[in-house]
């Protein structure tokens, strides 16, 4: 695989475990975690994809909470220090896998790739499809993998609060977290409930089948279609960019390219100035 070629983002564990055996295998990196905690880091100990170093959402793939949303984009001296520490090298493979469903692999996916990285994919089923298929666990720490990767932003395309608003009117915005906290009836976290105005409701759960993993290409490139994405400039957010990564990613793997609002709800919500709809319609 050439460095210039951007490879479909997913990988099933046939071809993971086909990888791991060649002569230089991927860079696997353990990204559970989940809203609210605890830490993946004692699941990852328990257990974790022989040689897979373990990254923590929220210290190393974000920037502390604040004024830009609960998973700011993280401070590039933090995220490159991870990232060699998981042994990642520009042209060298990486897989990025969590529990399931994809959320914060999804994240470290957007993030590697916003950095610089095309060579990273996300394992199709997490770690659930890995023992599913009888393949084996490991207890035991890698040493530092002394990885060379430098970030460079600006490898994906990246949305402000502006920006997000500028889009909902001119092009098409999607709002992946679920539909109840789109139309405003429950918010668990932010500020305000509602949504941006204008933007469209398309939750990331419908990118999955009923085991768990991505759809296929044809069918996630015919819900998109029908959203209006294969016509329109596509933007996402979520609450705080972590399911927007999803959706950006299954966007990807349809083929199609869309931008990221990191702040997401959590910023825009902070924000008296920033108006907010409810309901089921764009507003």
């Amino acid at each position: 695989m050439d460095s210039h070629h951007t490879p479909y983002p997913l990988i099933t564990v046939g071809e993971l475990t086909e990888a791991l055996q060649g002569p230089r295998p991927p860079a696997l990196l353990d990204v559970r975690w989940q809203l609210g905690g605890p830490p993946g880091e004692k699941e990852y100990r328990a257990g974790h994809l022989p040689g897979a170093h373990y990254l923590d959402l929220d210290r190393d793939l974000a920037a502390p909470a604040g004024p830009a949303g609960r998973h700011p984009l993280p401070d590039l001296a933090v995220l490159t220090a991870a990232l060699r520490r998981a042994g990642v090298y520009a042209d060298r493979d990486a897989v990025v896998y969590d529990a399931g469903p994809a959320l914060s692999a999804a994240r470290a996916w957007w993030l590697l790739r916003w950095a610089g990285h095309t060579r990273v994919r996300v394992l199709d089923g997490g770690l659930a499809a890995w023992t599913a298929a009888g393949q084996p666990l490991s207890t035991e720490t890698p040493a530092d993998g002394g990885g060379t990767f430098t970030p460079v932003p600006g490898g994906m395309p990246v949305l402000d609060a502006d920006g997000a608003a500028r889009l909902a009117r001119t092009g098409l915005l999607l709002d992946a977290r679920a539909g109840e906290r789109y139309r405003g009836e429950t918010e668990p976290i932010d500020p305000r409930a509602g949504h941006i105005p204008g933007a469209v409701s398309a939750p990331t759960a419908d990118n999955l089948g009923a085991d768990g993993r991505f759809r296929p290409a044809a069918e996630l490139a015919a819900r998109f279609r029908d959203l209006g994405a294969a016509t329109a400039e596509t933007g996402v957010y979520c609450g705080s960019g972590v399911t927007a990564a999803h959706q950006v990613l299954a966007l990807e793997a349809a083929g199609l390219r869309a931008a990221l609002y990191p702040g997401s709800w959590s910023e825009w919500s902070a924000d008296p100035a920033r108006p907010a709809a409810t309901g089921p319609h764009p507003g």
